[in-house]
């Protein structure tokens, strides 16, 4: 049975941004933004910090953009950073903020009080599948392998994340452990404020495996760091192409989190058709396609209300999900 199966939709990333424009808006890669920085609700290392900071290169590497800047604002599983460019509007016009489906799922959960529709909606981005990877010196290569352990010492074999209990990489373990057959909330999970932080606890053996986006385990598993044992992809992602879908293995499991963009509330209609503008051309440029194709991630892009629009789809999608796994 497929049990969320979201691989051509969009979940967003949004990025909190500081910009300061003057540029009138301009065709054929010319440059549209003078300056954005970019506001990242997690560590280093994160899903959210590898979007920014590749999109701000992309940008500024295609000349659209004429500088980036970026600072990561951790806390309260990225609600510090929504509430600060709530409260601060007025002086972050030139702010954009990167987020993702937590966005939509920890204001079901009541993590923070505030939701999307608090903030200018930019545009959704891009796709990045999920994945469960162990560390490179673990005795488990495979789903099968790691199901196994899992059965024979439940609390044994703990799976961390870089999210909240009931936050996206816990919903993705519960996911892949209900369509291997297994109770998923019965499943040990143990949250961590970032992917970086969640990382290093795979390495130093705190956890038996890491539920993660796929993008982030790309360049450890290409060091030997990891070894990614499922991604929830339909097919081999050609970025990685030696992982392993969970389909392959028997586990009827899809999932993609998408990534994107908000601004503070409030922002002029000519700035938000600025960065609407410079993202927008972003796509048809080398300099994207090299940081899309490096990071493995599936280009989606929704503007203005077509990016309301796929949010509150998503919010219905993933709460009636939650509440079938019991988080709501």
């Amino acid at each position: 049975m497929k049990l969320f199966n979201m691989t051509r939709r969009a979940v967003i990333a949004a990025a909190a941004a500081s910009v300061s424009l003057g540029a009138p808006a301009m065709a054929d890669g010319h440059q549209v933004v003078d300056s954005i920085h970019f506001l990242i609700p997690g560590g280093a290392g994160g899903g959210w910090d590898g979007t920014a900071r590749g999109t701000g290169e992309a940008l500024t590497n295609a000349g659209l953009v004429g500088q980036a800047t970026y600072e990561n604002m951790s806390g309260g599983g990225g609600g510090k950073a929504i509430g600060y460019l709530i409260e601060n509007a007025e002086s972050n016009h030139g702010t954009l903020m990167v987020n993702s489906t937590p966005i939509v799922i920890r204001s079901l959960t009541g993590v923070f009080p505030q939701n999307f529709r608090d903030l200018t909606l930019v545009a959704g981005t891009i796709g990045d599948y999920a994945t469960m990877v162990v560390g490179k010196d673990s005795p488990i290569n495979t789903m099968e392998d790691f199901l196994a352990a899992y059965r024979a010492d439940p609390r044994g074999t703990a799976v961390g994340g870089g999210s909240v209990p009931g936050g996206m990489d816990h919903i993705v373990a519960a996911i892949v452990m209900q369509a291997a057959g297994e109770d998923p909330t019965a499943v040990k999970y143990i949250p961590y404020d970032a992917g970086g932080e969640a990382m290093a606890a795979l390495l130093s053996g705190e956890i038996t495996a890491l539920s993660t986006g796929f993008s982030e385990a790309v360049d450890l598993a290409n060091a030997g760091e990891v070894k990614i044992i499922g991604v929830t992809a339909p097919e081999r992602v050609e970025t990685f192409a030696d992982a392993p879908t969970m389909k392959e293995q028997g586990i009827d499991a899809e999932f993609v989190n998408w990534r994107g963009f908000f601004a503070a509330p409030g922002l002029p209609d000519d700035k938000l058709a600025m960065y609407q503008d410079a993202i927008g051309q972003m796509y048809d440029t080398p300099e994207w396609e090299e940081v899309r194709a490096r990071n493995g991630w599936v280009n989606i892009h929704n503007s203005g209300d077509e990016f309301l629009t796929f949010l509150e789809n998503q919010e219905q999608v993933i709460g009636d999900l939650m509440r079938e796994l019991g988080f709501l």
